[in-house]
């Protein structure tokens, strides 16, 4: 038996992390840490009141890839409502909605953006099929105690990507509901055939941007 002990307490403001190793199959991505990066790193944070603050420790959380940051010696969340994007030295993440999220590529002039976040429904899953898990709540912090695990293996957390359009200025998300309230009729036709096609899938980037080229002409040529 193997005990981690692993607290999250966003209400104080702390945050305790395992060490970051991610695995990737053909049916699902896993990852045994809770930020994007292993290491907390420099980052540029751009305001909405058009301010830039440099940050020494910035992080992203896949638990709502939402933005954390070191003050001290505590891990704090910031308020995403504040943020526009946030520079990291390899890649920038942009707010969208209520997460962060990276440009994967462009069509045109419009953009696929991907925000990668720990798949919850499914971590609760596997949660209640788990039985030497004990003391366990799992609730909006993301809280748990104890895990008594029957392997030596760290937990691997399930990770789901939600990928956006950015579409003449307007993000999407990638859902045929959503996009049809913004597609005419003759673009919803080019969906439509595009979704018929074998393989497609709203999460395989390969099928989303041959979508986008379909649809990258502004929306607003009639």
């Amino acid at each position: 038996m193997k005990k981690l002990v692993l607290f999250l307490l966003l209400t104080s403001g702390v945050l305790t992390t395992v060490a970051q190793t991610k695995t990737t199959t053909a049916e699902t991505q896993t990852t045994t840490s809770l930020t994007i990066y292993q290491e907390f790193q420099p980052a540029t944070i751009h305001l909405v009141d058009g301010k830039q603050l440099r940050v020494g420790l910035a992080n992203i959380f896949l638990k709502n890839s939402s933005l954390l940051y070191k003050s001290g010696q505590e891990t704090k969340e910031a308020n995403m409502k504040t943020l526009v994007k946030v520079e990291f030295k390899d890649r920038t993440y942009f707010r969208i909605d209520s997460v962060l999220a990276y440009q994967v590529d462009t069509a045109g002039n419009q953009q696929l953006y991907c925000a990668q976040r720990i798949d919850i429904v499914a971590w609760k899953g596997l949660l209640a099929n788990n039985r030497s898990m004990t003391n366990v709540s799992l609730g909006d912090m993301l809280s748990y105690t104890t895990m008594d695990l029957e392997s030596e293996g760290d937990i691997h957390f399930p990770l789901i990507n939600l990928y956006y359009l950015k579409l003449d200025g307007k993000y999407v998300l990638a859902h045929e509901r959503n996009l049809k309230r913004v597609l005419d009729k003759e673009k919803r036709r080019l969906m439509s055939s595009v979704m018929s096609e074998p393989g497609f899938s709203w999460t395989s980037e390969a099928s989303l941007l041959k979508l986008l080229k379909y649809i990258a002409p502004s929306l607003n040529e009639k």
